[in-house]
């Protein structure tokens, strides 16, 4: 009895290990924050490169509000990749990491780390079928 109790609670964990990163994938918060934290690194002074994350990024949650939550886990998932290898690039001495700047990147990067995960989860798991079916019948 015991054995089936401990198997029971071995398989809910792994269930919700799972569902954790699906959620995340799904929600449409991540791609927010994270379109927040850029532009607040290179607003000021401007850097142009960097500064075309954003808009991709708010149009993912855009994506993700009208239930197109697949696309739009893997348009996340892509661009937060593409963020992250070109953030990996840039060098910043050791007293520049604890300061303020140096927090918010980290930040960013974790987060596109999290984004990364959750989304290409999300997106390598989705059921298309069930996400049309789910889409027409809340456009009723």
């Amino acid at each position: 009895m015991a054995d089936k109790n401990v198997q029971g609670v071995e398989e809910e964990a792994k269930k919700t290990a799972l569902s954790y990163a699906k959620a995340w994938g799904e929600s449409p918060l991540p791609p927010t924050i994270l379109a927040t934290l850029i532009t607040a690194q290179y607003v000021r002074p401007p850097q142009f490169l960097p500064l075309l994350f954003p808009p991709v990024f708010l149009f993912s949650t855009y994506l993700n509000v009208y239930n197109y939550k697949i696309d739009a886990a893997g348009i996340n998932a892509a661009w937060s990749a593409l963020y992250l290898i070109l953030a990996r690039r840039r060098k910043h001495p050791l007293m520049q990491k604890w300061g303020a700047r140096g927090i918010t990147r980290g930040a960013t990067m974790g987060l596109c780390v999290a984004n990364l995960l959750g989304g290409g989860f999300t997106y390598a798991i989705g059921g298309r079928r069930k996400e049309e079916s789910a889409r027409e019948g809340s456009s009723v």
